[in-house]
């Protein structure tokens, strides 16, 4: 056998694997990168394994007194980057992809599109995604059929998609920008449901005199329930615990 194809991890895993099936070192064979790795979104969407070639080199001739040099073959590594990471392994791989990303402008907000899209694939939903730029943050408003899969309870799955979609864009944004995604209206009607909420728990903290503890809730939403009480005259709110399990506090004055 002078001749091996092999994947792994990385380059070097994929490398390391060819040269156990031919018994051999490194410097008695060529190394052709066919598959650079990818770690796909969300560490498993897209994944793909490195792949290489490895070809046995000639036995060198009696005569020669001097060590033969590495081969390169006519489908070796063109860069630098691509070099490295058949040597050093993840590190240098993270590297070259970001000495070979593109030197234009990318837009993050398409970037952000394009993750959202990409991700709801994954899920089976074929979403569209329009943005609507604020004063302070842009709105993403996704729209498809299905959509309570990617909103979740409570809009669970929805706050987590736009955490990573946030970090997606400020990738490639000089400055921070903020992103709000939504779908079918969720945040409008879920503003609505802990406005009414305050209410409710506000005149009950009123007519039993106690303290009334609401169940954890993300930042934004504590914040809403705040705002809504924040100038009412028979009660006070204020929060308590450590995330994830940080809770609006609503008591009598």
């Amino acid at each position: 056998m002078t001749k091996v194809v092999t994947s792994g991890k990385t380059v070097e895993d994929a490398v390391r694997q060819g040269l156990s099936q031919l018994g051999v070192s490194r410097e008695r064979v060529t190394v052709s990168v066919l598959e650079q790795p990818s770690k796909g979104f969300l560490g498993w969407l897209g994944v793909k394994k490195a792949k290489v070639e490895l070809t046995l080199l000639s036995e060198p001739s009696p005569e020669t007194t001097h060590a033969a040099e590495p081969h390169v073959s006519a489908q070796a590594p063109s860069s630098v980057g691509q070099a490295l990471s058949e040597e050093t392994g993840p590190v240098a791989q993270e590297a070259q992809m970001n000495m070979e990303a593109p030197s234009g402008h990318i837009d993050p907000y398409e970037e952000a599109v394009r993750f959202i899209r990409e991700t709801a694939a994954g899920m089976g939903l074929d979403v569209k995604v329009d943005v609507r730029h604020r004063k302070d943050e842009s709105i993403l408003d996704i729209s498809g059929p299905s959509l309570g899969m990617l909103i979740g309870r409570r809009g669970q799955t929805l706050d987590a998609l736009q955490y990573l979609t946030n970090i997606v864009a400020n990738r490639h944004s000089d400055k921070f920008i903020r992103i709000v995604l939504d779908a079918e209206q969720f945040r409008a009607r879920r503003q609505k449901t802990l406005e009414d909420l305050a209410d409710r728990l506000a005149n009950q903290a009123i007519r039993y005199g106690k303290e009334v503890v609401l169940e954890p809730m993300p930042s934004q939403e504590r914040k809403l329930i705040h705002a809504k009480l924040q100038q009412h005259a028979l009660v006070r709110t204020y929060s308590k615990g450590d995330e994830p399990n940080r809770r609006v506090v609503i008591a009598k004055k």
